[in-house]
């Protein structure tokens, strides 16, 4: 018995970290093959190796290996794009491209899910993904976790007549995809724990379950915001 629990502990220390080096390493390999879109010449394995040489450190120039400069370059493209698009000049630009992408069958399907998908997420305004929420989903009785996604319904909260909430129940273990609820306000749940606890929760199929911090008879729990 103490055999096994020793085993089960050493495996609970290095399943995590290796797949967490393995997935860091991926990327980073991954993020390195963005190199390829310089010219050989001016490739920065290349110019470091030669620079090297002419300080005498190397005894020939030949490129340098150095993992982890595709990370800085996509950094500095992100960044460079972001200066851009927040000009006038580069908003025309994208607002043409984004017109032109809407033009073409299939594509404009998947490049505007995924342009909602991250404006969503990573968006600091709106109340979307704000909350992570409790609701009786699929049926009475029964809870789910979901996310916060909007307050303001339009047609859908004047037809039903009352104050309703949009809420994302995702899938476990893969909460990119799920259900899109409209559950009344006061049939809603704010739950204390953060979104990324919640997600913990779905993709461990309910194994990580986080620490309940706040003590519920001194804090009072998070209510919904009204939408702008």
């Amino acid at each position: 018995m103490h055999l096994r629990r020793y085993l089960v502990a050493g495996l609970l220390v290095w399943i995590p970290l290796g797949l967490t080096i393995l997935l860091i390493s991926f990327a980073v390999r991954q993020m390195d093959k963005t190199l390829g879109i310089i010219p050989a010449r001016y490739q920065p394995e290349l110019l470091l190796g030669q620079l090297l040489h002419q300080l005498g450190f190397v005894a020939a120039p030949d490129p340098i290996n150095i993992p982890g400069l595709g990370v800085i370059l996509v950094f500095m493209i992100l960044l460079i794009t972001g200066v851009l698009a927040a000009n006038f000049m580069g908003r025309a630009f994208l607002g043409g491209w984004e017109r032109l992408m809407e033009r073409i069958p299939v594509v404009r399907s998947i490049y505007s899910a995924a342009k909602n998908f991250a404006e969503i997420v990573f968006s600091d305004s709106g109340h979307a993904f704000k909350n992570v929420l409790l609701v009786e989903y699929p049926r009475k009785g029964i809870y789910s976790l979901a996310f916060q996604t909007s307050t303001q319904l339009g047609e859908v909260q004047g037809r039903t007549g009352e104050e309703v909430v949009g809420c994302f129940v995702p899938t476990t273990p893969n909460p990119t995809s799920g259900f899109i609820i409209i559950v009344p306000r006061k049939d809603v749940t704010v739950l204390d724990m953060e979104v990324d606890e919640a997600l913990k929760l779905i993709i461990s199929l309910g194994v990580v379950v986080p620490p309940w911090r706040n003590d519920p008879s001194k804090v009072p729990a998070p209510s919904i915001d009204a939408g702008d």
